[in-house]
């Protein structure tokens, strides 16, 4: 025990040493543990005030034509949207933030200062638009946001924006539920779209959806009323990556059409008929359009089996990755203008393979012209009947239920194709009252097919025609033999009279005879 004893005070100074030496080191282990917990919070916080300060409210005062009176703009009209800075002092937002937009101001979080905007580059299509604030001072501690991938299914998003109801940030979570191509309300264009259950409002539109500080979708659209609730859309990165690359040269191109129309084949008497087994899938072709991609490769009645290694089913997919299928078109939309893509057709049972040079979306696969933004629209007035061509701004200057409303002679016209004899419907809109044309003053909405019995290809070739008319009476017909007769002398001498007394500026739209 004395020997023990002796031991026990011999090492007792050691055991002191190493008791302090670790206490010393337990302290500077938990030490550094919470600085760095510290630290980490401190990164959470710069990257999420970051975050904060680089999603802006826009404010536009807006004033769109009047497709019922041209030459006139309608009411002034104030309305928000969001939107997030990215690289090189620019802003990405929603198309229809901006359309027809006459003053634009942005503001930042914390900031209630308004700063003059412009608008550099629109994708009516897509719903995209990149504005900038003409003021530098304005991107000064703002660190621009990057891009992420395309959210997993069920995974958690953020929603950014400045919804209506307040003028402060508001932040909402969600879930992806869907990935899938939707038709874009602004552009009525089909594209892939994301679709999550946080709550989405007017003003969020533009805004980023987030994950880990990053951007992975740009809020467009929600679907409110009815049976769904909290469900809203965003546009995907693949799409945003598409226009960004787009506007690097600040003009326009698009996305790549092969212009034709498809139908399915789910029918298994139909997919015989076409030389097609049981177990093989694909679609047929029923038009080509003249001047479209598939021009002069493809043919009306081919049926194709695949684009650039997809397989198309029969119902117009294809699969994308492991557990998703979306439209055909998705393929496409992946390329450039000018890029070709490969193409597995079954003609008349024979497979082959053809390559297409892809083409830009052109305007005259349809009768009725697309919606328009940020344009004039085009009118000729002749012997006090104001001339239009038919669009789709003009369907729906008859208001929200324009469906119920329009005339039925022009909505039937949407489902009608253009071809190399017919690109444009013109419709005499309404008569501006005179001796000039009398008998005529109650007509209205008449759809107008040939001048003088020669059938009429587009607007331009219409005005032309009345421009440099030689004959003596001008008349006009529909496809049911009614005509409108005019003098052409008495048209042209009664034109100044009638442009003053109704207040028009002009016989015609600017530019009408110098666009392309």
């Amino acid at each position: 025990m004395g020997v023990l004893n002796m031991c026990c005070m011999k090492f007792k100074p050691l055991t002191a040493f190493f008791s302090r030496y670790k206490l010393e080191f337990v302290c500077s282990f938990f030490l550094s543990v919470l600085l760095l917990s510290f630290a980490g919070q401190a990164s959470a916080t710069s990257k999420e005030d970051n975050l904060k300060r680089a999603v802006v409210k826009i404010y536009a005062n807006t004033a769109a034509p009047d497709y019922f009176t041209p030459w006139r703009l309608l009411n002034s009209r104030q309305s928000s949207g969001s939107g997030s800075v990215i690289a090189n002092n620019r802003i990405l937002t929603n198309a229809h933030v901006v359309a027809d937009a006459r003053y634009l101001q942005v503001t930042k979080h914390g900031d209630a200062r308004k700063y003059l905007a412009k608008v550099l580059f629109v994708a009516h299509e897509t719903d995209l638009a990149i504005i900038t604030v003409e003021d530098e001072h304005f991107f000064e501690g703002i660190k621009p946001l990057s891009f992420g991938s395309l959210p997993k299914l069920l995974e958690e998003v953020s929603v950014y924006g400045y919804p209506f109801g307040g003028n402060t940030l508001s932040v909402t979570k969600g879930i992806m539920s869907r990935v899938e191509h939707q038709k874009y309300a602004h552009g009525n264009q089909y594209f892939l779209a994301g679709q999550v259950d946080a709550a989405i409002n007017p003003g969020n539109s533009g805004g980023p959806v987030i994950i880990k500080n990053k951007i992975v979708g740009v809020v467009m659209q929600s679907r409110a009323g009815g049976r769904a609730e909290n469900l809203g859309y965003f546009v995907p990165p693949s799409v945003i990556k598409h226009v960004l690359d787009d506007a690097r040269d600040g003009s326009y191109e698009g996305f790549s059409d092969m212009g034709l129309r498809l139908q399915t084949l789910e029918s298994p008497a139909i997919k015989a008929v076409y030389g097609l087994k049981p177990e093989e899938s694909g679609a047929l072709v029923v038009a080509v359009f003249d001047g479209a991609s598939a021009f002069a490769y493809l043919q009306k009645d081919d049926v194709i089996m695949s684009i650039d290694g997809y397989d198309l089913a029969d119902n117009l997919t294809v699969k994308i990755s492991k557990d998703l299928r979306t439209s055909y078109k998705y393929v496409t939309d992946q390329y450039s203008i000018g890029e070709d893509v490969s193409v597995v057709v079954s003609r008349h049972g024979v497979k082959q393979t053809i390559v297409l040079p892809l083409k830009s979306y052109e305007r005259h696969y349809n009768l009725v012209q697309r919606e328009r933004f940020d344009t004039v629209p085009r009118y000729y007035v002749y012997g006090g009947v104001v001339f239009v061509p038919l669009n789709m701004n003009l369907i729906k200057r008859w208001g929200h239920d324009w469906v119920n409303k329009a005339p039925i002679d022009f909505l039937q016209m949407r489902q009608e194709w253009s071809t190399p004899e017919k690109l444009e419907v013109v419709v005499a809109l309404k008569v501006l009252a005179g001796d000039v044309n009398l008998g005529f003053h109650d007509w209205k909405n008449w759809v107008v097919a040939s001048v003088n019995d020669e059938p009429i290809l587009d607007f331009r070739h219409f005005c032309e025609m009345l421009e440099q008319n030689s004959h003596e009476f001008v008349s006009f017909k529909d496809d049911n033999g009614f005509q409108l007769v005019m003098n052409h002398e008495n048209a042209l001498s009664s034109e100044e009279d009638i442009l003053s007394l109704y207040q028009v500026p002009n016989k015609h739209s600017v530019g009408l005879f110098s666009d392309p």
